[in-house]
């Protein structure tokens, strides 16, 4: 079999197997529909000049049939004309029709065969560039982040990873559905269309050398299964996995995930928070928004921080301290004292508004100046 033969999806149109193996790297380009229809649409205007170039000085061209030449006999000489097929039953006889088909024919058909065989080498083209582009995306692609299901949940995981200052570049989807590899694209991710059960799928997306694998599927049966197929490829990846029912959590922790969060019961004690008190609901929606309002987030302690206890940082909560690896809450008493390496999860404004306020701040003070 050969590496371009087509393969039918499930939806029943078909694709090369040299496209299965390529990841889709998102392009800004027209459709292909959009290219065809332009290049259809050019070639159907050069035939048409030409037949009314023939048509208007039909006088001055011969019908070797019955000697003259009407609207069928000018479409029908364009069309052997522009196509170099050239039968000869009609001709130009008078000496400036001669002239015009020299000068003005032969470009037109030269026209018509550059745009017909640069059709043919665009598409070549096209497989060559997609096949060198890939090649170079393999070789760069180390410590990235595999995103498994570009739903609602990756979409959500995605846009929480760039705003927290993720290279676009060093994300990449799979997902099984053709309008979200599409989508994936748009947004300027590198996406491969497939199951992410299956290893060849997982391999093209550099798992082996994937730093962190979220895993964000619809059934919680293929979620355990991509848990295990990547633990195969990839012992030392940080793995998330999002799962529906609680019960199915432990099998993806033994199965070797590093975090599992149970979409479902999050959702429901949520909903719960809210109902008992609609300040605890809003709180915590807050902290799960971004760009405004309260935000979580994990950095360094700083040198000036170094020595002091988690409630005497400046400006921000401390909530947990991240030392030697081992998470601790800020009530711990082993981690009374700050130390150089340490990390500190913190609860803090949002620095998009921090900066939007920052911001609005220097315009009030420079219009106060200028009055």
């Amino acid at each position: 079999m050969s590496l371009t033969e087509p393969v039918r999806r499930r939806d029943g149109s078909s694709r090369s197997r040299t496209d299965d193996a390529l990841v889709s790297l998102p392009v800004h380009t027209a459709g292909p529909a959009v290219e065809l229809l332009r290049r259809g649409l050019l070639a159907l205007l050069l035939l048409l000049i030409l037949v009314l170039i023939v048509w208007f000085d039909r006088e001055s061209y011969t019908d070797n049939y019955d000697g003259e030449v009407d609207l069928i006999d000018a479409i029908y000489y364009a069309t052997v004309t522009i196509t170099t097929t050239g039968y000869g039953d009609i001709t130009p006889v008078a000496p400036h029709a001669r002239v015009v088909s020299a000068v003005v024919v032969t470009p037109l058909r030269i026209a018509f065969l550059v745009l017909l065989v640069g059709t043919t080498l665009e598409v070549l083209a096209h497989h060559g560039r997609r096949i060198f582009r890939d090649a170079r995306w393999r070789k760069r692609m180390r410590n990235h982040i595999v995103v498994v299901g570009f739903g609602t949940k990756g979409k959500s995981a995605v846009e929480t990873l760039g705003n927290n200052g993720t290279n676009p570049s060093q994300v990449v989807i799979i997902d099984s559905r053709p309008s979200a590899i599409s989508d994936a694209n748009m947004r300027g991710y590198a996406a491969i269309e497939g199951d992410a059960t299956r290893r060849d799928i997982l391999r093209r997306a550099e798992i082996m050398k994937a730093r962190e694998v979220i895993i964000t599927v619809d059934r919680d049966d293929s979620a355990i299964l991509v848990m295990l197929t990547v633990r195969q490829l990839n012992p030392s990846a940080h793995v998330v996995v999002a799962v529906r029912e609680d019960d199915n959590a432990s099998l993806l922790r033994q199965s070797g995930a590093n975090a599992v969060v149970t979409s479902s019961e999050a959702v429901g004690r949520l909903l719960g928070l809210s109902a008992v008190s609609p300040n605890l609901g809003t709180i915590i929606e807050d902290l799960l928004s971004s760009n405004e309002g309260l935000e979580v987030s994990e950095r360094p302690v700083t040198k000036e921080e170094i020595g002091r206890s988690p409630s005497q940082v400046d400006g921000e909560r401390v909530i947990a301290v991240v030392r030697n690896k081992t998470l601790r809450r800020f009530y711990d008493p082993t981690v009374a004292t700050l130390e150089g390496g340490d990390q500190v999860v913190v609860v803090r404004q949002a620095a998009e508004e921090v900066e939007q306020q920052a911001l609005g701040e220097a315009r009030r003070n420079r219009a106060a100046q200028q009055s």
